[in-house]
């Protein structure tokens, strides 16, 4: 069997893209993050609540 050829490895094209200042801000705020939980939560309250009737 043989193995594919890369020729060109190091291209732009390989690299997974680097996340954005807004991206990184995002992952990173307490705010946003708490703002994430309680949505989150809320959701999963809805759907356990409808799964017990």
């Amino acid at each position: 069997m043989s193995k594919p050829i890369n020729k060109e490895p190091y291209q732009q094209a390989y690299y997974p893209p680097a996340p954005t200042g807004f991206t990184r801000y995002m992952r990173t705020s307490l705010i946003w993050q708490t703002i994430r939980f309680i949505v989150i939560n809320i959701k999963m309250i809805k759907l356990i609540a409808k799964s017990h009737h």
